[in-house]
């Protein structure tokens, strides 16, 4: 049948698809404009389909805040290339998604993708937009914040990493902006310290445990290399030992006593390692951990002095401060 150049241009100023795509949706449907919008929603979740394990490193981050700062929403929507994060569709419909999560205010993305949008949901336009572009779009993070101050901050110079910041009350802007650049370029875990993830402290705690002990080992392993006159930078591997025998700098005798040395040395050492020593030195790192990933005890990157985010908080109100915060990134 034939289809006439006005109902190709109906259909895709209904649909977006191109052209071509229209064209052949009406032959199909043979000029069923219904069914022809069903096939290039069809033809939308077959690319969607085939392109389901592609990574999506390029997009952009989109803030909504409302007129009185009290809720904020960030929206990061990912696809495959920096070309097509940067064309006007795929900029349009990332800022078009952020203004429906910025009036329906849903609780979690999977509410957020099923949210109505236009003719469907939410879900559906990502998914006509995979069609259409022939690259992966994916919802890749979503978040709402409600406080009495939300602060934002968007990368200015690739879009692709923002955060929204809860405070317990109003602040100077410059001041939450200033937080929120800081959990956008120093990625804290949390807050403080009391509300570090457990399961977070408890990684770190065992790194430290094994970290401290590999040490201590070591130290004493050196010290009983050098006082039998060995370097121990040539018997740092076995490797090492090796090359450094077949070289002259250590003899065979050498090189036999270096690993007995090692093997011996560090049984012993590593069955009389004292506990509490152990235990001082890995609170001294879990404390270094929280000073350099948590919001508040992380220096202040916006600062001229060297002062903490919660002492650049207070200086500007001593009954200010952050409730929580959400940083989205496709770099990380």
């Amino acid at each position: 049948m034939e289809i006439k150049a006005a109902d190709v241009a109906k259909l895709r100023k209904l649909t977006g698809a191109g052209m071509m795509d229209c064209k052949k949706a009406l032959v199909e449907a043979e000029g069923d404009f219904n069914r022809a919008q069903e096939i290039i929603r069809e033809k939308g979740k077959l690319v969607a389909a085939k392109r389901s394990d592609r990574e999506t490193t390029e997009g952009a981050v989109v803030v909504k805040v409302n007129a009185d700062n009290t809720k904020g929403v960030i929206v990061c929507l990912g696809c495959e290339t920096d070309f097509v994060s940067k064309n006007e569709e795929f900029q349009s419909l990332v800022n078009a998604i952020a203004e429906v999560a910025a009036k329906a205010l849903p609780a979690t993305k999977e509410e957020l993708l099923a949210c109505k949008m236009g003719d469907g949901t939410v879900e559906d336009a990502i998914t006509q937009q995979t069609g259409k572009s022939g690259e992966k779009h994916q919802l890749v993070a979503y978040a709402k914040l409600e406080a009495a101050y939300i602060a934002s901050y968007v990368h200015t110079i690739n879009g692709k990493l923002g955060a929204i910041v809860a405070f317990n009350k109003a602040i100077p802007a410059e001041v939450g902006k200033g937080v929120a650049m800081q959990v956008v370029s120093m990625n804290p875990v949390s807050v403080a310290a009391a509300d570090c993830p457990a399961e977070v402290v408890e990684n770190e705690r065992t790194v430290a445990i094994e970290k401290t002990k590999e040490e201590q080992i070591n130290k004493a392993v050196e010290a009983a290399l050098k006082k039998a006159g060995i370097n121990p930078a040539h018997c740092d591997s076995e490797d090492h030992i090796e090359s450094n025998t077949a070289k002259g700098w250590l003899t065979p005798e050498q090189a036999a006593q270096a690993r007995e040395i090692k093997t011996r040395v560090a049984a012993e050492k590593a069955a009389s390692l004292p506990a509490a020593m152990i235990e001082n030195i890995v609170k001294g790192r879990i404390q270094k951990f929280f000073k350099e990933n948590t919001l508040e005890e992380q220096e202040y990157q916006m600062g001229d002095g060297k002062v903490s985010v919660k002492e650049a908080i207070a200086a500007a109100d001593k009954e200010a401060k952050v409730l929580s915060f959400f940083r989205a990134s496709l770099n990380d």
